[in-house]
């Protein structure tokens, strides 16, 4: 039985060599890195953040194999490591398995939101995250307009076999003529209308941040009732000065309260119009 003085020993000796790693890591020396989060394993296999470190080095090298495999294990000892979600979700964008990727990033942009403002990366998933979406919706809605304009062909050509208009007299309409043709412009109507959600347009203003125009990611309200992009408002809070930039009200970070209200309805905008993932 391994006693509590080797124990200790061994987690000194992992520590300082993930520490090691770290700065093998700075100086773009991935293989080294990768020796020393490795030999850190080894000796305490249960830390998740050793294997998400190596995980990193691998995504440095394109090694896609690896890194999914450093990724399952960390999320194995750690299911709130965002940072494994985030990674593991690139590793089956790589693989083109768009459905999977889109799963783990969305779960890493969740567990993201609200993270400690040094390991926030809620805007790098976010980009990785809209690019597949908007992909699936690309995908989906060409889908979807061919599968439209098809039966749209049809129902049209069955209403004119219903009335054998291509038959009558040129320029005579008769009563079911005149009817025919009604019925026509309003399935035409009926169509377009089930197609506006795949139509790009304008995201709405409230469901934006005030100051980078921007769909919301990770949406915080502050005391006097204005909604801002987290990133956002903390970096003018650190740089700018610790006031609301909209009602010049003194403000601080503690005072920022995710709005759950706004990021529901963020996402069921997105659900229903996914072309407003593309990014300028």
């Amino acid at each position: 039985m391994v006693s509590n003085s080797a124990l200790s020993a061994a987690a000194k000796q992992a520590e300082q060599l993930r520490k090691d790693g770290n700065i093998y890591f700075k100086k773009d020396r991935f293989a080294a890195a990768i020796d020393a989060y490795t030999e850190a394993i080894t000796l305490c296999p249960n830390v998740p953040v050793y294997w998400t470190n190596r995980a990193l080095c691998h995504r440095k090298r394109n090694d896609w194999s690896r890194l999914e495999e450093d990724c399952r294990r960390a999320i194995q000892l750690d299911h709130s490591s965002f940072k494994a979600h985030y990674m593991l979700g690139l590793a089956f964008l790589k693989k083109k398995e768009l459905d999977e990727g889109v799963k783990e990033l969305q779960k890493a942009l969740d567990l993201g939101r609200g993270a400690n403002p040094k390991g926030y990366m809620v805007d790098e998933i976010w980009q990785e995250l809209a690019k597949a979406k908007y992909l699936l919706w690309e995908h989906a809605s060409s889908k979807r307009s061919w599968e439209l304009q098809s039966l749209m062909e049809a129902c049209e050509t069955a209403l004119r076999e219903k009335y054998f208009l291509d038959d009558q007299p040129e320029g005579f309409l008769d009563e079911a003529g005149v009817s025919h043709i009604k019925q026509l412009d309003a399935l035409r109507r009926v169509f377009r209308k089930v197609g506006e959600a795949d139509i790009p347009g304008e995201v709405p203003d409230h469901l934006c941040c005030k100051i980078t125009f921007d769909i919301f990611r990770d949406p915080v309200i502050t005391p006097s009732g204005v909604t801002y992009e987290r990133a956002v408002i903390l970096e003018h809070l650190q740089k700018v000065g610790k006031f609301d930039p909209i009602t010049r009200e003194p403000l601080d970070q503690s005072q920022l309260f995710p709005n759950l209200a706004i990021k529901e309805a963020v996402q069921a905008y997105l659900d229903k119009h996914g072309w407003a993932y593309k990014m300028d």
